[in-house]
């Protein structure tokens, strides 16, 4: 029988903990096959982002129609996208397929700094937003998509519900994890709010938490798990991947991508 197929399109991380190798890592983990379409060629490493090159709009559409020309489509999830022309080649092709899309609408580095200029970012909100059958932003994503601040619960809820109804997509998942308290994160799926909680681990080996949630979303869904489902098992998976992360590199450390293998084999 052959496997689910998933699609990452996003950017590199050649230190392995984030971007399109940490989105490998999650789908090979959860069984999932791994495809990927490259955006950005970025020399990063567990301290910040030292340089960046971005593709031709061009070439990332010859990557997106060789993938879909020949291979299945079972889920497709975005990370950094980095100006409106890969924006419009992204929301073009998605249109052309019957998958699920998960954004993670990489918009900010850890360190704060902005990834995506605001002209891009408004794009991206007006345009591929409406394209998505989930969004999963953190709360400066949050923030930056509604352009206002999120300081407790209660912002986290109705910014999911404004990503959904006043931004179009299909579902938001806005992610708990920049504030303190309980690791809760709040979906809303057009319906109705469901939230989601697992232990706050105490570590600064988080690089990359953000991509591997969303691939792992992804993964999930690629496999037929309903949404809600996804979401909670994705939301376990990445935790687990913090609470075994490694302590590598000088800055945050890359987070564990084989640790529910750790968990079940010690449990």
């Amino acid at each position: 029988m052959n496997p689910a197929c998933v699609l990452t399109i996003a950017g590199t991380d050649p230190s392995g903990g984030a971007g399109i190798q940490a989105d490998l890592k999650t789908f090979q983990e959860l069984k999932s096959y791994g495809m990927s379409v490259v955006t950005s060629v970025v020399a990063q490493n567990t301290t910040g982002v030292k340089d960046v090159h971005h593709l031709p709009d061009s070439f990332i559409r010859e990557q997106l129609f060789a993938v879909s020309e020949d291979m299945p489509v079972h889920a497709v999830k975005t990370g950094m996208i980095a100006n409106k022309e890969m924006m419009q080649v992204i929301k073009d092709w998605v249109q052309t397929i019957d998958a699920p899309y998960i954004m993670d609408p990489v918009m900010i580095a850890q360190s704060g700094d902005p990834l995506v200029e605001q002209e891009e970012q408004i794009y991206l909100k007006r345009h591929l937003v409406p394209e998505s059958t989930l969004v999963t932003p953190n709360i400066p994503e949050t923030e930056t998509l509604l352009n206002r601040r999120i300081d407790h619960e209660e912002d986290m809820k109705e910014a999911a519900v404004e990503i959904v109804e006043q931004l179009g997509a299909g579902a938001a998942l806005v992610k708990g994890g920049h504030l303190k308290g309980k690791a809760v994160d709040f979906l809303y799926d057009g319906y109705q709010l469901h939230s989601f909680e697992e232990e706050r681990i105490d570590s600064a080996n988080t690089h990359g938490t953000g991509c591997t949630y969303s691939a792992a979303i992804a993964a999930y869904m690629s496999q037929g798990y309903p949404l809600t489902q996804a979401v909670e098992k994705g939301k376990h998976f990445v935790t687990a991947a913090i609470r075994h992360s490694f302590d590598l590199g000088k800055g945050d450390g890359p987070t564990n991508h084989f640790a529910l293998r750790r968990e079940v084999f010690h449990s």
